[in-house]
């Protein structure tokens, strides 16, 4: 986990970048306030957190990681933004919640990706999920991928086709 505390050489200049730990919370209370149980491991090994929750009777378990993005003055705008490198852990059920901050207001997100594990594909860095656009320092979800963000896609979360959901069922949602 990268730590970018106030008073380190990283968060010296315009402003005070949070905290990836900051991201995970942040994240995790979302989920809390939408009704999920969030258990958090004894060791920062792998998963971020595990949610739980009985929508329909059914108990639905879903491993999270967060990996925030944090863009800097700057940035060059980009017709698909996300997380490109290395995940420690992967697994069918798995959400990669990714925190998107703007350089302008870097003190909370200004969206939150949900995001399957079938959305993460492989890359020579890596894996890749790239479901927002940056433009000016400020990102936002890209069209298809819109209803994997926010409230809309915590809700999907409680869906139990939820690790097979694609773009190409996008129309179907509306915010």
């Amino acid at each position: 986990m990268r730590n970018r505390e106030p008073g380190s050489s990283e968060a010296q200049g315009k402003f005070v970048r949070v905290s990836d730990y900051f991201a995970e919370l942040y994240v995790a209370g979302r989920l809390a306030d939408a009704g999920w149980n969030i258990y958090f491991p004894h060791r920062d090994q792998g998963f971020d957190f595990i949610i739980t929750k009985y929508p329909i009777g059914v108990p639905i378990i879903r491993p999270v990681q967060v990996k925030g993005k944090y863009p800097r003055s700057g940035t060059a705008d980009k017709d698909a933004y996300g997380y490109t490198e290395e995940l420690s852990e992967l697994h069918d059920e798995m959400v990669l919640a990714i925190p998107y901050f703007s350089s302008q207001n870097p003190s909370e997100p200004v969206c939150v990706a949900y995001m399957p594990r079938n959305q993460i594909k492989p890359t020579g860095r890596g894996w890749r999920c790239q479901p927002a656009t940056l433009r000016n320092g400020v990102p936002k979800p890209r069209r298809d991928y819109a209803k994997f963000f926010d409230s809309g896609g915590i809700s999907l979360l409680e869906e139990l086709e939820w690790p097979d959901s694609s773009i190409e069922t996008a129309e179907k949602w509306s915010p």
